[in-house]
């Protein structure tokens, strides 16, 4: 049975001179091109930093034998996220941000932080980002209502984002299913890192 995964787009080679893959919009308004290039610079943005997050827990937890799989499956995921988005920014002539190495470092040391905790901490961390992030991709589906359906890009777009979020928030289930609120202090971590994700989605859409 084909995959029909909208990531499968900008992975299958015969598929890479597709209209969905290779245009963007053009004859739409000023704002809804600034929400489209604002939203794909946050996403870009976003995954990098997951990508570090997961790279600084898997550093520190990898070699635990429950703990360790789990964090390799979700950044394994996280790899094929970027990717694609790498490859979406470059379609939509999107400018990355230029808080690049900010985010990357940013989301090494979160991750290496919360995993020296202990596991349950790490899964708190990862609990709190993929709720923040959740709720970003739906908000992201709502204004991309605004973008020309007719366009080949815009419903593989949808697609791409509806499956990313589906994942982030599949990895926050495996969070929770593993004990992240049994960390220290839960509440207070998620309100710090929740609240640090947010802060970072608006200054990435800006700069």
């Amino acid at each position: 049975m084909p995959d029909l995964s909208p990531l499968v787009a900008y992975t299958d080679p015969a598929r890479a001179h597709d209209l969905s893959t290779t245009t963007t919009p053009h004859d739409i308004p000023q704002e809804v091109r600034e929400e489209l290039e604002s939203a794909l610079r946050v996403d870009q943005a976003g995954e990098l930093a997951a990508n570090w997050i997961y790279k600084g827990q898997h550093d520190v937890l990898g070699r635990d034998p429950a703990t360790g799989p789990l964090i390799q499956e979700m950044w394994d995921q996280e790899k094929k996220h970027l990717t694609v988005m790498n490859k979406m920014q470059i379609q939509h002539r999107v400018r990355p941000t230029l808080l690049w190495e900010v985010a990357r470092l940013g989301g090494y040391g979160l991750g290496a932080v919360t995993a020296l905790m202990g596991r349950e901490a790490a899964m708190a961390c990862t609990e709190a980002v993929e709720t923040v992030i959740g709720e970003h991709y739906d908000d992201q589906l709502k204004a991309f209502e605004q973008l020309p359906p007719d366009h080949p890009s815009v419903p593989l777009l949808k697609g791409v984002i509806n499956e990313f979020r589906d994942d982030e928030l599949e990895h926050l289930d495996i969070a929770v299913e593993n004990d992240s609120q049994k960390a220290p202090a839960h509440a207070l971590l998620s309100t710090v890192v929740g609240a640090g994700c947010k802060v970072a989605i608006e200054l990435c859409k800006r700069f």
